[in-house]
């Protein structure tokens, strides 16, 4: 599930802070990392149970309705299709979610159960609710419905990524690149696995964490090195004009660059030029990309790099 473009955002911010504190070391700034991605992963688990958490929610709510005080027909016959969907009961009773929430508790409480109902409502008044109750009731039917809602609803809920960043700092960015993961998780789902299901794994390969961190120690041991290259390119900028971030963006991409030959330039460049658009200024990018061009340049003349 850990894929390179969470990584390299998680190794940008573990730089960023490095050289913040100022006293930093970096055995400490590499288990800074492993936490920080593994806190992304608990994250896609606990995504994948709010599935879980807001049919519990619609449970709670049909039952109140039932039992106050003179209810209607509809009150005491509600449509149950919501609470009976297959595919959340599968996902209720899967082994490794089931293993995860018993070790570390579930993040849902009832503090957030405000959101919650305000996210059960819009999804109960939403068309994809509305075609999903024409729709077979059978498997498949369920299991896109929700693969719907959290594509097209839940990715897109400001409130809801605003609570999840206030619950933990480490998915400050994690939310929209999480989230998709849970819409691929939900779509390969079969009915036939049961409670068996396998859920993406943390890691792809281990070469995946071998990245992040061999990516995070060149970034801060060849620190001098990489700025020396980009002193030379911008020495006609003032330097106190030049957002910080995009110094340590710079750094850490040329630091893959130069030392993941199997990675090619262009994927190196165009990764971290898209990183430029969302944690530095609006400029950054096409200052970034320019300074990179030229150094690659540079490397490529000098022999340095002989990678495309």
């Amino acid at each position: 599930m850990i894929n390179r473009v969470l990584i390299r955002i998680k190794v940008l911010q573990v730089v960023y802070a490095y050289y913040l504190k100022r006293s930093g070391d970096i055995k400490s700034a590499e288990k800074e990392l492993i936490k920080s991605l593994q806190r992304s992963y608990d994250l896609y688990l606990y995504l994948l149970q709010l599935i879980v958490v807001l049919t519990d929610v619609e449970q709670k709510r049909l039952d109140a309705l039932k039992y106050k005080y003179l209810p209607t027909e509809q009150e005491l016959n509600p449509n149950t299709r919501f609470i009976d969907n297959k595919f959340a009961e599968q996902l209720r009773l899967n082994k490794t979610l089931v293993s995860f929430i018993n070790n570390n508790g579930s993040v849902w409480s009832d503090d957030d159960m405000f959101l919650l109902r305000n996210l059960l409502k819009e999804i109960l008044s939403s068309d994809i609710y509305k075609e999903y109750l024409q729709s077979p009731d059978v498997y498949e039917s369920d299991k896109e419905f929700w693969r719907k809602i959290f594509k097209n609803i839940i990715l897109k809920n400001e409130e809801l990524e605003d609570l999840l960043q206030d619950k933990d700092i480490y998915w400050d960015s994690d939310f929209g690149v999480v989230a998709t993961f849970v819409v691929k998780t939900i779509k390969s789902f079969n009915s036939e696995n049961g409670e068996e299901q396998e859920l993406l794994p943390m890691y792809k390969s281990n070469d995946d964490l071998q990245f992040a961190v061999t990516l995070l120690h060149k970034s801060i041991l060849e620190h001098e090195e990489t700025q020396n290259l980009i002193d030379k390119q911008i020495k006609n900028w003032d330097i106190d004009r030049i957002a910080q971030m995009d110094l340590y963006i710079m750094q850490t991409a040329l630091s893959e660059i130069k030392n993941f030959p199997s990675i090619p330039v262009s994927v190196s460049l165009n990764e971290y030029i898209d990183l430029a658009h969302f944690y530095s200024t609006p400029n950054s990018s096409n200052f970034i990309n320019g300074i990179l061009d030229s150094i690659v340049n540079e490397l490529k003349t000098t022999g340095v790099l002989f990678k495309s």
